[in-house]
């Protein structure tokens, strides 16, 4: 069976966007780039909400042409070869190797766990809400930065039943983010 693990950056108050829905803040340095990249190229599938694919393909479909680092350069080539799905009402030609996700998404999210992929959320909130409200999540990896933003959107909007969650494992990494990870233990093993 395959699965949806949730990927967010939240804040330490709990926010996945600022105020002003500001989206770049979290803290990313070259360590826990190397962990995102090991960690997604294990995926079937990339799974995006409009507006945070809209920002991806804006930078990283060029982002080796005039490299910052060596890892710009693998990311690069990693996300543009990289199976992608977007959840989107407006969205009609994303490319870069992308399909999109319509008005059907548990049935489609369902049909891709029953042939066995593996999928990574990777936001934005809407999207990840409607994840959460449909039951569609079997993992979360949640990367806490060490910021307080004070106000803006929260990853959790409403209770989320925890009692079936267990903690697979904490990285702490040296820009002290902490990255936790549950899974569902009755829907995948702990």
């Amino acid at each position: 069976m395959g699965s949806v693990t949730l990927w967010m950056q939240i804040s330490l108050d709990g926010f996945t966007e600022g105020p002003d829905e500001a989206v770049h803040w979290p803290v990313v340095d070259e360590e826990l780039c190397a962990e995102y990249l090991y960690e997604l190229r294990q995926a079937d599938v990339l799974l995006y909400g409009r507006r945070t694919y809209e920002i991806m393909s804006a930078f990283w479909p060029t982002a080796d042409l005039a490299p910052v680092s060596p890892f710009y350069v693998e990311f690069a080539r990693f996300w543009r070869a990289a199976p992608k799905l977007v959840v989107t009402r407006t969205l009609r030609d994303p490319g870069w190797n992308t399909g999109i996700i319509g008005p059907d998404l548990v049935e489609e999210v369902n049909r891709r766990k029953a042939a066995g992929q593996k999928m990574i959320l990777l936001g934005g909130t809407e999207t990840a809400a409607a994840f959460l409200e449909h039951d569609l999540i079997d993992e979360y990896r949640i990367f806490v930065h060490p910021l307080l933003l004070g106000d803006g959107v929260p990853l959790f909007r409403s209770p989320v039943d925890t009692t079936g969650l267990c903690l697979v494992d904490v990285l702490t990494f040296d820009s002290a983010v902490v990255q936790m990870h549950y899974r569902h233990a009755t829907r995948v093993m702990c």
